[in-house]
């Protein structure tokens, strides 16, 4: 499988509905610093410096569809309470999500209560009711799931045991999906993935499918064994296991078991991972592919959302740019200006520090790379400004670039010393130093920190700025010179 035609299914997809029910939940974050412990008793103590709130489980799967350009219709239960109310709000702020919410008298809004500090979590707080909602929601979830499935193209069961994905939600799901020719994924729960009846597709982890199955699954033939007892025991259609680092494996109709390796250049975050992935199998269905395509997408897709900190959704944009481009890596390397300043501020939440060079490499050699090496040395994460064609064209003549801009991002994009890659027009990268605000600025033995642009900008904010010996000999220039005199 090439994955030529990926791209046209995540076209095909855009603004399909997907309907999402199962348990929403709100996570709140509270960041703050650790310097010293208690004397009170041997633990940390945080010092609060901001606190964030975002949706959750089911939630946060809505949010990751939306953000892959689908509609969403998401329905669920939260208590009638602030969080409940907060929640709500979140949601309705998010382009192309509608929330069916049904507020409970007698239930609190699940919360997940998070303490961060210095990049790491320290504690969880769960506040919940896991006992299954009541007869009346369940009715009114029933008739939200009958009301929105006829303009869908896919129904997802999220069940995080929460107790919105009752016996009758899930009989009112697949009769939904016969009647209107849609398929039903399922994001399982549990020992009894039999309860989910005769869905379309089942997506446990690893862990998951190892707890409902009662064996291992630590290698390919642990994987294969669990698949093969499930297909047995299950009336799933196929069945898709995701493996964090390790990929995805699934299994489908009795044929053979297919294991995909993971795309992830480096895994920073594996938080909602299992959420981008659904997302991404409902997109691939959603437009016109099978279940491999589906598979290919979500391999894509977590593979980006795994590179970011936080947990972090995928855009259509950058799951087309990494399928585009080629890369495996996790597709994070290629963004535009707003997606990096996004991935930026969330390095920087995580107490990274963030580096930043730029050039044409129109013909990467080993000067250049020596700039990246070091420049990397110097800092948690790499961003790249790269001029596009035309400001090539401007600063180095009519018979420049040798290389378009989408091949060079692409060769960069493939180096372990990059973490993003942003295209400017521009013939300096002045505006984009001021968006991007970098800790770091690194260029070679060629500029002076007069000459440097954006060195002003850079160390106005405490940044530094680091000048790299050149390596004698090593330039495009010369390279094309040498070429033509061969």
């Amino acid at each position: 499988m090439s994955g030529a035609h990926l791209p046209g299914l995540v076209r095909a997809a855009a603004g399909k509905r997907i309907v999402c029910v199962g348990d929403v939940m709100l996570d709140r974050f509270i960041y703050g610093g650790v310097t010293r412990i208690s004397p009170e008793a041997p633990v940390p103590i945080m010092r609060r410096t901001r606190e964030s709130a975002m949706p959750g489980g089911a939630g946060n799967v809505a949010r990751n569809l939306a953000s892959l350009g689908l509609a969403v219709s998401l329905i669920g239960v939260v208590g009638d309470d602030g969080e409940g109310r907060e929640l709500a709000a979140l949601l309705g702020d998010i382009d192309g999500v509608e929330a069916d919410l049904i507020a409970m008298r007698e239930r609190a809004t699940t919360l997940k209560t998070r303490f961060v500090a210095g990049g790491q979590q320290l504690l969880r707080v769960d506040a919940e009711d896991t006992s299954p909602i009541g007869a009346a929601s369940e009715a009114e979830l029933i008739a939200s799931i009958a009301d929105e499935a006829s303009r869908a193209s896919v129904i997802i069961l999220s069940d995080y045991a929460k107790g919105a994905v009752t016996d009758g939600v899930i009989a009112a799901a697949l009769a939904a999906g016969k009647t209107y020719g849609i398929p039903v994924i399922a994001d399982p729960k549990g020992r009894d993935f039999a309860r989910y009846g005769a869905v379309d597709l089942i997506k446990p982890n690893a862990s998951e499918l190892s707890t409902a199955m009662r064996l291992p699954v630590e290698t390919d033939q642990e994987i294969e064994d669990a698949l093969t007892a499930a297909q047995t025991a299950l009336p799933a259609k196929s069945i898709v296991v995701t493996r964090a680092a390790k990929g995805m494996s699934y299994a489908a109709n009795g044929e053979p078991i297919v294991h995909l390796s993971g795309q992830a250049r480096e895994v920073y975050d594996v938080s909602g991972a299992g959420d981008t992935s659904i997302a991404a199998l409902a997109l691939g269905l959603a437009g016109g592919g099978d279940l491999a395509d589906a598979v290919a997408l979500a391999i894509a897709a977590s593979g980006i959302a795994v590179g970011k900190a936080g947990t972090a959704t995928v855009s259509a944009s950058e799951l087309l740019s990494a399928l585009q481009l080629g890369l495996h890596n996790g597709g994070v390397s290629y963004l535009s200006v707003e997606a990096a300043t996004s991935q930026i501020a969330a390095w920087r939440e995580a107490g990274l520090t963030v580096g930043f060079t730029n050039g044409c490499f129109d013909i990467l050699h080993p000067g250049h790379l020596r700039v990246l090496e070091e420049a990397k040395s110097r800092c948690g994460r790499l961003v790249v400004g790269l001029n596009s064609d035309a400001s090539v064209k401007r600063l180095k003549g009519p018979t420049r670039p040798v290389n378009d801009a989408d091949s060079r991002a692409r060769v960069l994009s493939g180096l372990m010393a990059v973490d993003a890659v942003v295209v400017f027009e521009d013939d300096t990268p002045q505006a984009l130093i001021e968006a991007l605000q970098p800790d770091l600025l690194v260029k070679g033995g060629d500029y002076t920190i007069e000459t440097i642009v954006g060195a002003d900008i850079v160390q106005a904010r405490g940044g530094s700025v680091h000048i790299v010996p050149l390596v004698d000999g090593q330039s495009t220039t010369a390279a094309i010179a040498r070429a033509k005199a061969e």
